[in-house]
């Protein structure tokens, strides 16, 4: 994989992230075929929002496609939104080493700018959790920055909870996350 431009540069269908309207919004899981794809949206939500999340820009542009081709293979499993043919968002699902079998981690969970405050948040996250649920999950964990009351009014109108758990993030200790869980067995 060659160095990416940064999506959120203009292209020539239009800046990418940018809403179509007319195709409705289609969640895929990533994969090889994708991966390029997931790539420049993880750098734009990095550029974009980068003390919402634990790894930083720099750390993205310096994967190899090597370290690309292994976050497929070994990470989460990762989706992406799109509005159209453009990408609009991204979410994943881990589960970290000593998390119960039971248990997993929403994680990477990032849209455009100009698709927040519409269904693609949801949809994101309704994907995850079906997968979860599926795969026997009985608990989803989350972290979000207590800075970002609009990421927490959503997460909360999703049906998480605060736990008390509280951690910094590992490149500014200033930047404090709050674990958020949802019990899908107590889900209608």
């Amino acid at each position: 994989m060659d160095a990416p431009t940064p999506p959120t540069q203009p292209t020539a269908g239009g800046e990418v992230g940018s809403p179509t309207g007319a195709h409705g919004i289609r969640i895929d899981q990533v994969t090889a075929a994708l991966l390029p794809t997931y790539r420049d949206v993880r750098i734009a939500a990095l550029i974009d929002s980068p003390r919402a999340f634990w790894s930083t820009y720099e750390q993205a542009r310096a994967r190899t496609d090597d370290d690309w081709a292994a976050f497929l293979e070994t990470g989460p499993r990762t989706w992406l939104a799109f509005d159209g043919a453009r990408p609009v968002g991204t979410v994943g699902l881990w589960r970290g080493e000593g998390q119960p079998e039971d248990e997993s981690t929403l994680v990477g969970m990032w849209v455009a700018s100009v698709v927040r405050g519409t269904d693609v948040a949801e949809g994101l996250v309704r994907t995850a959790l079906r997968a979860a649920s599926d795969a026997g999950v009985r608990r989803v964990v989350l972290d979000v920055a207590h800075e970002n009351a609009r990421a927490w009014a959503f997460y909360s109108r999703m049906g998480f909870r605060p736990t008390g758990d509280v951690a910094s993030m590992p490149w500014d200790s200033a930047v404090t996350e709050e674990q958020m869980v949802l019990d899908l067995t107590a889900r209608s």
